[in-house]
């Protein structure tokens, strides 16, 4: 997953650096008198191409096809263009519309051959004189080996020069794509992650929740109820099917719940602080990201110990970004073991850490990933930075 993320982090890199060419050249040659015509095309074809990018970042949809299919059309200079879909026409732009019901069947032969074909005039050509719809240039768009659709540029007359420049634009319109496929393996990856989080967390805290409120239905009913509302509220938030973020403030009220379940458990065996700089709380963070940690901290950290433990939760400003700790004095850990762990090297991850550090990881970039400073017997601290703003990156 690292190396998808990394993946993701270059190309989107390498779009963010042309678009920063496209407009330093409109500054440097504005100055010039827009420069030479040569100089004003390599601008239009880059302003168009910018334009589409993030169009097709969505994938090949009805919608995606359609917006961009005008921005294609620029790029090329062609009179009309087609987008072809999975056996359907997703998007028609400019005249000739009447023939755009046949822009599937001129597709089908390069689309089986898997590579670029020229649609001759007697398939084309409706007899009208006007018309500037006489042939076509198809190329399949083959995105990791599958044929997904093809872009079909039609002109009066074919050349070469046609037929590499659609090949071009085509092979452009594929990386998009495949770009667009990888943000939805990214997406459905930390989906399935999440899934994984809730079905290992659920069992420790349902059966310990269970436990202690049972502890308490024939000696103090009043508390007992509210432990039950505490854990009605917990298991809500926990198996929330929307959203991939929440606010820091979500989940430090979702831990706090928590940690009244556990302290009835443990009494005065648990001690908490929580020092939390209020301008964090809006910080969008990865879904239950901190619950993990501070479970850690309880059943790993302080459930051993048979004097009372301390766990301490930090959150502060730090510029660009907000830092987090949860730390602990219990029995600690072996360093060599969470490596192992958050390395993806263990056949089970029943700390919880590995799972966070992957998603912190794939969201925000290699460098936000959990830095964990433990030793036996001497405690575990658990630190986590997140940007306060990051692309793509919402609560909900």
């Amino acid at each position: 997953m690292q190396s998808m993320s990394s993946v993701i982090s270059v190309a989107s890199g390498a779009l963010l650096i042309a678009g920063a060419a496209a407009a330093l050249f409109w500054v440097v040659r504005g100055r010039r008198g827009f420069g030479t015509p040569a100089d004003r095309a390599a601008f239009a074809t880059l302003h168009s191409a910018s334009l589409a990018a993030p169009l097709l970042r969505d994938g090949l949809t009805e919608e995606s096809a359609r917006r961009a299919a005008r921005h294609l059309r620029a790029l090329l200079g062609t009179p009309a263009l087609a987008v072809i879909g999975d056996n359907v026409l997703l998007a028609w732009e400019g005249p000739g519309r009447k023939h755009a019901p046949q822009a599937v069947a001129h597709a089908q032969d390069a689309i089986r051959a898997g590579r670029p074909w020229v649609v001759p005039a007697e398939v084309i050509d409706c007899g009208h004189v006007d018309c500037p719809v006489r042939s076509a240039v198809v190329v399949p768009l083959v995105v990791d080996g599958l044929v997904v659709g093809a872009l079909s540029v039609y002109v009066r007359q074919v050349s070469a020069g046609l037929v590499r420049a659609a090949g071009e634009v085509a092979h452009w319109m594929i990386s998009q794509l495949e770009l667009a496929e990888l943000d939805r393996s990214r997406t459905r990856m930390m989906e399935a992650e999440l899934r994984a989080l809730r079905a290992q967390i659920s069992p420790h805290f349902v059966y310990n929740s269970l436990t202690a409120i049972a502890s308490f239905v024939r000696t103090d009913p009043d508390q007992a109820r509210e432990l039950l509302l505490e854990f009605a509220e917990l298991t809500r938030y926990s198996l929330r099917r929307h959203g991939q973020f929440s606010t820091l403030a979500e989940e430090l009220r979702s831990v706090d719940r928590y940690l009244r379940l556990e302290r009835a458990r443990f009494g005065d065996r648990l001690r908490v602080d929580l020092l939390i700089a209020p301008e964090v709380l809006p910080v969008a963070v990865p879904f239950l990201c901190l619950q993990p940690i501070v479970e850690n901290a309880v059943r790993h950290g302080l459930g051993p110990k048979s004097t009372p433990g301390r766990i301490t939760i930090r959150a502060e400003d730090a510029g660009a970004e907000c830092r987090i700790s949860v730390e602990d004095d219990g029995v600690g850990m072996d360093p060599e073991e969470v490596r192992v762990r958050l390395a993806g090297e263990a056949e089970d991850d029943s700390l919880g850490l590995g799972n966070v550090d992957e998603r912190l990881r794939a969201v925000f970039g290699d460098e936000y990933g959990l830095v964990v400073e433990t030793a036996l017997g001497a405690g575990t601290k658990v630190n986590v930075r997140v940007p306060k703003y990051h692309s793509g990156v919402r609560a909900s």
